[in-house]
């Protein structure tokens, strides 16, 4: 039920994920009471343990995806297609968590639009299970009264490393199983923990402090809060003293014994599996997120199809008598895994398979693909470093832009990733004006030496490469350089609200004033070019979108809405501000040049995200190279600047 509310976007629920930390735990100690019992026995075996797996997950799942698939068909474009297609192989893999742990990149669609995002917690448990039996079995015959130890020995271990990369690589702390094992392993330990008969008031005192952990989590967590880590000892260790403490009397096993409670039990994997493709869905087909009334909705549909979920698939194929045989659920198992991995690699195959799209939509679309040649990984590094190396910049190995030349480039063109978008506007002029400049660039990177722009990873990760950078700089003395940047992002340290999933232009975009330490980088440099003898040239930001436009504008054919889907004027020059005034204040401090492309995408009403036909942006906020390509004229009067040669222009000089 947290995951759940959670998802559905009750705020009161924020820390609502752990229910998949008390999940993990429940599962640990399932599985190992089954296996110990079986040992106990001595009739355990490991092909019939796996049927029973088969049996308990696969229909269930199988059927979830198979109706999440027909769904994506009808209500996705070909790039979130594309996507599903991969999670839809990995899923039926069991290696969906590998699989989102990779995607969390820079150009990744989000998290919330994937409908077999929560496939991630079953492949972990999967994983972990061709493992586990095995080992458990060896340490029953081999380590005896040593088993409870060496089970609390890789806890431990898996629990540190967890609390280590939680602030290193949190993506990876999150879905990978190495990380999240101790959370199974803690099940476990209950199960191989003697049984104590506790005393009622004893184990009512237990049960309630280990509910109080896991809820206070629940109410109190959010997603800011680091996750796994130490974080996710609470619900867990809550999990083990309310399963350790096998409450029977009182008030609290009351609670948990009820028919509403033990009904949600009973419906609770199909619950998990079936909520998180209605609230995708449904997302995708209102274009927003859900009110409280459609979250609302979205949670009694859930109830609904997980009850249909469990009545007519989970119980017919646990009980037998569906495949009745363990053959034929294996059988059943493997034609669902071989469909799955089929019908993902056609849609992998045919790029999303794009003509579902009526001819327009499809037209509007394909600027989704239409990159700027200067993303290239010669020319450009991700938010990684991957790309372009820190090697390479020393060496000069940059991609030229303008006039393809072995003489001397008149000017660099240096930035993030806005920068590579609005590359090909500078390409096309200085091509044109017979002029032969370099590029470089890095996404997220801003062109700010030293600028505390944002949270302490993100600036890390630039410092060396801007000290490269301006290093280059130095030793190549360019006349010109043009600065790029997402600058309000970096004077407000955030994006457009919702601008990730589901951009509404009716909630305020965050003013925070975050300048000081921009506005502070950017005199330095500036200072330090003129010096030099270096002129700058500051380039305003595009106007952001919000949503992904070539995406938004064939939904809106597709639904035959109006293809005006830009946010209203006003709210973009709110937005720009803050940054503008900042940039301006820069140049005529310092004496730099400042090209503003605003005026080319806005008119006295409202911005466009067309001109003449010709889509201007592959995303929210980044440029599709035809559509940059379309605005060289703003940078026609800086450029004669620059092949006139009159590098003292005052600072009153504006393009």
């Amino acid at each position: 039920m947290p995951v759940l509310l959670f998802h559905a976007g009750f705020g009161a629920f924020s820390g609502g994920f752990v229910g998949v930390d008390v999940f993990f735990v429940l599962s640990g100690f399932f599985m190992a009471r089954i296996i110990l019992a079986d040992l106990d026995r001595g009739r355990f075996s490991l092909l019939e343990f796996y049927v029973r797996r088969m049996r308990r997950i696969f229909p269930a799942l199988f059927s979830m995806m198979a109706v999440s698939a027909v769904a994506a068909w009808f209500l996705f474009m070909p790039q979130e297609f594309l996507y599903f297609a991969d999670s839809l192989i990995a899923a039926a893999l069991f290696t969906s968590n590998v699989l989102f742990h990779r995607e969390s990149g820079y150009f990744d669609i989000a998290a919330e639009v994937k409908p077999l995002l929560h496939t991630w917690s079953l492949s972990v448990e999967e994983q972990f299970y061709l493992v586990f039996p095995v080992a458990l079995f060896i340490c029953y015959k081999f380590a005896g009264k040593r088993m409870f130890g060496i089970v609390l020995a890789v806890s431990l271990l898996s629990f540190l490393a967890s609390i280590f990369e939680v602030y290193h690589k949190p993506e990876k702390a999150f879905y990978l199983l190495h990380f999240r094992v101790w959370e199974l392993l803690i099940g476990v330990l209950v199960a191989i923990a003697p049984q104590v008969n506790y005393r009622a008031r004893a184990s009512q005192a237990m049960t309630a402090l280990g509910l109080v952990a896991i809820f206070a989590t629940v109410v109190f967590y959010s997603p800011s809060t680091p996750f796994p880590g130490f974080n996710a000892a609470f619900p867990c260790v809550g999990t083990a003293l309310v399963i350790h403490a096998n409450c029977r009397d009182g008030l609290i096993a009351r609670f948990l014994d009820n028919p509403v409670s033990v009904f949600i039990g009973r419906i609770s994997y199909s619950l998990y599996l079936w909520h998180w493709p209605v609230i995708v869905f449904s997302r995708s087909a209102l274009e927003r997120e859900l009110t409280t009334e459609w979250a609302l909705t979205v949670v009694a549909l859930s109830f609904a199809l997980a009850y249909l979920s469990w009545r007519f698939v989970e119980q017919p194929a646990r009980y037998g008598r569906l495949a009745p045989s363990g053959a034929a659920i294996a059988g059943l198992s493997s034609a669902a895994i071989v469909s799955a991995i089929a019908f993902g690699t056609v849609v992998k195959r045919f790029e999303g398979i794009p003509h579902r799209l009526p001819e327009e939509a499809l037209r509007l679309y394909q600027a989704t693909h239409d990159e700027s040649p200067f993303f290239s990984r010669s020319c450009f590094a991700d938010s990684d470093g991957d790309g372009l190396t820190l090697a390479q910049i020393r060496r000069g190995e940059l991609c030229r832009i303008g006039v393809q030349s072995s003489s001397e480039p008149q000017f660099l063109v240096w930035g993030d990733s806005h920068a590579a978008a609005i590359a090909p506007a500078i390409d096309v002029a200085a091509r044109e004006m017979g002029l032969s400049g370099m590029f470089v660039g890095r996404a997220s990177c801003p062109p700010l030496p030293n600028a505390d722009f944002g949270p302490p990873w993100a600036v890390k990760r630039c410092i060396e490469y801007n000290s490269t950078v301006m290093s280059f700089i130095e030793q190549r003395k360019f006349p010109f350089i043009f600065m790029v940047g997402y600058w309000p992002k970096y004077v407000h340290r955030a994006e457009l609200p919702g601008g990730s999933v589901f951009f509404d232009p009716r909630v305020e975009p965050s003013l925070a004033d975050w300048s000081s330490p921009v506005r502070a980088s950017l005199n330095t440099t500036l200072a330090k070019f003129a010096q030099e003898g270096t002129k700058a040239v500051l380039v305003m930001d595009v106007p952001e979108v919000g949503s992904d436009v070539p995406e938004a504008l064939a939904k809106a054919v597709v639904a035959g809405r109006s293809l005006d889907i830009a946010p209203p004027l006003d709210y973009t020059s709110k937005r720009q501000a803050l940054a503008r005034r900042v940039l301006d204040e820069a140049a005529k401090s310092n004496g730099a040049l400042v090209v503003d492309p605003m005026g080319a995408i806005c008119d006295a009403f409202r911005c466009h995200v067309m001109r003449e036909g010709t889509v201007l942006y592959k995303d929210g906020d980044h440029l599709s190279a035809k559509g940059a390509a379309s605005l060289s004229e703003v940078f026609r009067p800086v450029l004669g600047i620059i092949r006139a040669g009159v590098p003292s222009l005052t600072s009153e000089k504006r393009s």
